[in-house]
């Protein structure tokens, strides 16, 4: 393995501390875990061993970990866990490389966390990807039946990713699908998914001994609980009926909605409005780019780019007058009562979304 010393050489207690901060408030917790936290990982022993395994993907979300600065969710996660195997920062290669994944099994079988990266080919006995002559299939269910717990990192070990999208060709599917009865898992999707995310999944599992509390798929709430399009920076538009229709038009250079050139923010589970991403500072949607639905396995390369989303929260009664607004029509569907303002968490910053209640239905353009 890489020296822990080459990857966190400046990493003091108070930047340590200050980004488990971050952390904690993204997870709900109150910040004084942050501290609690900090004396939990000081001791090495402590530490949870982690396995990292890659297969049909792009590496992508190892290097959104790698690449995030002050501190790097590297140098985070380094002080978190006891990282045993991980092939795009260990120095062995080859045989020694399968040794020491042997040896780290053995040594702490049934203690190990497995994060998984990329998709897993089905297709002509798993043919598509092999690793030391042994198939992505097999690999998976050999590490994972001794593991403590499974991480599955990224949309393709999530839900097969872009390697299932169209005719799937290798027949790619996520972990979930290949993982043994009974081994408890959760999925982290994205592509990437922010690294702080898997470090609020671990900091989660080192001072409770559990996963957090989850959805349906798997994903922890604290991070994929809410919509994009609830604390999106650009809401006010969509509520106001204005929209970009072009990209590099008006509506376009003016930050106006961008629903109408495919944004799936309304149908996206995720936290990027909140945390975002290359420190904390930008995010797609405020790149003036569409969300893509990144975290959503039936939205991401299922759907054109360009196809409206099903909004979940329709546009609400605004001050602007109806013949200065747009209709929304597309495939929304529209609720009942009141929906009540909501505050972003600390971990963002101030600011507020407020909402009245509902007007008409949006009328569907497409009819």
């Amino acid at each position: 393995m890489v020296e822990r010393s080459l990857l966190t050489p400046n990493l003091s207690r108070r930047d340590f501390v200050k980004a488990l901060g971050t952390i904690t408030t993204a997870l709900g917790l109150p910040m004084t875990m942050a501290t609690d936290a900090a004396e939990a990982a000081s001791n090495v022993d402590n530490r949870p061993p982690v396995i990292w395994l890659h297969f049909q993907e792009c590496t992508g979300c190892t290097e959104a970990v790698l690449k995030a600065t002050h501190p790097s969710p590297a140098e985070l996660i380094l002080e978190l866990v006891n990282l045993c195997y991980q092939e795009s920062l260990m120095a062995d290669f080859g045989h020694g490389a399968e040794e020491l994944l042997e040896k780290a099994m053995k040594k702490y079988a049934g203690k190990y966390i497995l994060i998984i990266e990329g998709s897993i080919p089905l297709k002509d006995n798993g043919v598509y990807c092999k690793i030391g002559g042994k198939t992505a299939i097999d690999i998976l269910k050999h590490v994972s039946a001794s593991a403590a717990a499974v991480i599955n990192l990224g949309i393709c070990a999530t839900s097969g990713g872009i390697a299932s999208a169209g005719s799937n060709p290798t027949g790619a599917v996520g972990a979930p699908e290949l993982l043994p009865e009974g081994i408890p898992y959760i999925s982290l999707p994205g592509c990437p998914p922010n690294p702080y995310n898997l470090l609020g999944v671990i900091m989660y599992l080192l001072n409770f001994n559990k996963l957090p509390d989850m959805d349906s798929k798997k994903r922890p709430l604290f991070a994929y609980g809410t919509l994009i399009h609830e604390y999106c920076e650009r809401r006010a538009h969509f509520d106001a009926g204005r929209f970009a229709k072009e990209f590099g038009d008006e509506g376009h250079r003016n930050g106006f909605c961008l629903y109408k050139l495919g944004c799936k923010g309304p149908e996206t589970h995720a936290n990027c409005s909140a945390i975002k991403f290359n420190e904390g500072i930008v995010w797609p949607i405020g790149n003036g780019n569409p969300c893509i639905g990144c975290t959503e396995g039936d939205v991401l390369f299922k759907e054109s780019l360009f196809t409206y989303a099903k909004v979940a929260q329709p546009r609400l009664s605004s001050n602007v007058p109806p013949a200065q607004q747009e209709d929304l029509g597309d495939r929304a569907t529209a609720s009942q009562g009141v929906l009540v303002g909501a505050i972003i968490g600390a971990a963002v910053g101030a600011g507020a979304v407020y909402a009245s209640k509902l007007s008409k239905e949006p009328e569907d353009e497409n009819k």
